[in-house]
C-alpha cells in the first residue's frame, strides 16, 4: 500500500521553502525576520505566562513558524487552480473579502487550514485576490488584458501533473511531496523580465498600479509574507533604527490590553529593475514585507460593534473610538463578542451530574478555564492600506463597484467558507470536550 504524507506536511515545507526564497529575493525581509524574533523573545521573557493557559511547545512552535503570504491572479481560470494546489497543502478558501470599495479592483479568499490539530501544526495563509476586469474603464484596455492574461499559464506542467495525483489516490507520497513543493513554488517566484512592452505596462500602470502587477509579469509573484509578532508596536518602532522604512501607521484596531482580530504594518515596497519585452528597462513597484499581531477572533456581534466603532469620525485618537469596546477577557466572553476555548483546569473534575447551564459558576469557581480563539482571517479595510501604502497613494482609473460574491465563488469553482462557522465549531468542540466526557461516567 502507497505510504502517503500528511497535507500538514506538505504545507510546512513549502511555506518554510517560499520563506527561503523570500529571504534571497527581498534581502530586507531576513531582517524584518530578525526583527520580529527579537521583539518576541523580549516580549515572552517579559510575560512569561502568554501560554501558561495552552500547550507552550505547541504555542511557541506555532509562533516561529506562523507567517502569511499574499499573491494577485488575473482570470479564473488561474483562481480555479489554485484552489486545488492549495488542497494538497490542506489550505481552503475562507471568506470573501471585496477591496474594490477602497478602490483597489480585486476581490479575494484566503486559503488556510480549518481544522484545530493543522492550525497549530502550521497555520500558513494565502491571501489570494482575483483582479476584477468589470471595474477597469478604458474597454479598449480591457479587451487587451483579457489577451495578455489568455496567453499565459502561471503553474508548470509538473505541477498540474501532481495536483491530479495527488487528487487521485487523496495525496502524495514523500517524493511525490518534495517534488511537489518545489514545482509549486516556481508560480511564486519573482521574474525581472515583463511579459508586455513598455508602452503596455505604462497604459496598465496609468489605469491602476495593481492592474500594471497582475497583468505585466509571468506569473503571481509572492508580493509580501508576514511574520506574527506579539508586540507590532515595537517592532514598527524598531524597523528604522535597523535601515527598514515602515508605513506610516498600523493598520487595524488601536493597542489593547486583550488584542482583537489584526493589526498589520508593513516595510515600504522595493523598486525593482524590470526589462520589457521591446528590450526597455524600468522599474516596478509592489512587493515587501509585512508584520501581523493576532488577536482574539469576535463572533458576528463582537464584528458589528467593531465595524460600527471603526466607521465612527475619528474625532480624536483611534483609541477614543473604541472606548465602548469591553477589553477585558471576562467581559468579552460573557457579552458574547468573542470565541474562548473552554477546558477543565488541570487537576480539577466535574461536579457529578453538572450541565453546560452551569458554565458561569464552574468558571467562578476555578474548576473551567478559558482562552481566546486566535483570528486566523484578514480585515479588507486593513488589507486595503497595505496595498495602497505600497502602490502609491493615486488610486488610479477605476470605478469603485460593488461586492459580487457570486461571481467569485464561479471563479473559484466552490462556496467560500464562513468564518464565523469555524471559529464557533473550534469553541463547541471545547466545550464538547468537557460536557460530553462528563456524561459518559454514567452509562
Amino acid at each position: 500500500m502507497t505510504q502517503l504524507v500528511s497535507p500538514d506536511l506538505i504545507r510546512d515545507r513549502f511555506s518554510k521553502a517560499m520563506s527561503q526564497m523570500y529571504q534571497q529575493e527581498v534581502p530586507q525581509y531576513r531582517t524584518l525576520l530578525d526583527i520580529v524574533k527579537e521583539v518576541n523573545d523580549r516580549y515572552l521573557q517579559a510575560h512569561p505566562d502568554t501560554f501558561a493557559d495552552a500547550d507552550n511547545s505547541r504555542e511557541l512552535n506555532r509562533l516561529v513558524v506562523e507567517r502569511h503570504g499574499a499573491i494577485r491572479l488575473g482570470k479564473a481560470e488561474e483562481l480555479a487552480t489554485m484552489r486545488r494546489l492549495f488542497a494538497v497543502m490542506g489550505m481552503y478558501p475562507v471568506s470573501y473579502y471585496d477591496l474594490s470599495a477602497a478602490g483597489v479592483p480585486v476581490h479575494a479568499t484566503a486559503f488556510r487550514p480549518i481544522d484545530e490539530r493543522s492550525l497549530q501544526y502550521n497555520p500558513f495563509r494565502v491571501f489570494t485576490s482575483l483582479l476584477r476586469l468589470d471595474l477597469i474603464v478604458d474597454t479598449a484596455l480591457k479587451l487587451k488584458v483579457q489577451q495578455i492574461l489568455d496567453k499565459r499559464n502561471i503553474f508548470t506542467p509538473r505541477a498540474l501533473e501532481l495536483t491530479e495525483i495527488s487528487e487521485h489516490q487523496q495525496g502524495l507520497t514523500a517524493a511525490q511531496a518534495e517534488e511537489f513543493v518545489t514545482e509549486a513554488l516556481k508560480t511564486f517566484q519573482w521574474h525581472s523580465e515583463a511579459q508586455v512592452d513598455m508602452a503596455t505596462y505604462q497604459s496598465l500602470l496609468d489605469q491602476h498600479r495593481l492592474i500594471a502587477d497582475v497583468v505585466s509579469f509571468k506569473g503571481p509573484h509572492i508580493n509580501h509574507l508576514t511574520p506574527r509578532t506579539l508586540d507590532i508596536d515595537a517592532v514598527q518602532k524598531m524597523m528604522p533604527e535597523r535601515g527598514i522604512a515602515p508605513k506610516e501607521s498600523i493598520e487595524g484596531p488601536p493597542p489593547r490590553r486583550v488584542p482583537v482580530l489584526l493589526r498589520q504594518t508593513s516595510f515600504k515596497a522595493l523598486s525593482e529593475k524590470i526589462i520589457f519585452t521591446d528590450s526597455a528597462e524600468g522599474r516596478h513597484t509592489a512587493r515587501f514585507g509585512e508584520i501581523e499581531q493576532r488577536g482574539l477572533a469576535l463572533t458576528p456581534a463582537g464584528r458589528e460593534l467593531y465595524d460600527r466603532l471603526l466607521q465612527q469620525p475619528a474625532t480624536h485618537k483611534a483609541a477614543d473610538s473604541f472606548a465602548a469596546f469591553p477589553d477585558n477577557e471576562e467581559e468579552l466572553r460573557r457579552q458574547k463578542l468573542g470565541y474562548f476555548r473552554y477546558r477543565l483546569k488541570p487537576g480539577k473534575v466535574l461536579p457529578d451530574k453538572v450541565s453546560r447551564e452551569e458554565l458561569q459558576s464552574l468558571i467562578s469557581e476555578g474548576i473551567i478555564e478559558t482562552s481566546p480563539i486566535i483570528y486566523e482571517d484578514f480585515l479588507p479595510v486593513s488589507a486595503a492600506g497595505i496595498f495602497q501604502s505600497n502602490l502609491g497613494s493615486d488610486r488610479g482609473s477605476v470605478s469603485k463597484g460593488n461586492p459580487n460574491k457570486a461571481a467569485f465563488e464561479e471563479a473559484l469553482g466552490r462556496q467560500v467558507i464562513d468564518e464565523f462557522s469555524l471559529y464557533q465549531q473550534l469553541e463547541e468542540a471545547s466545550l464538547a470536550g468537557i460536557f460530553t466526557r462528563q456524561s459518559e461516567r454514567f452509562f
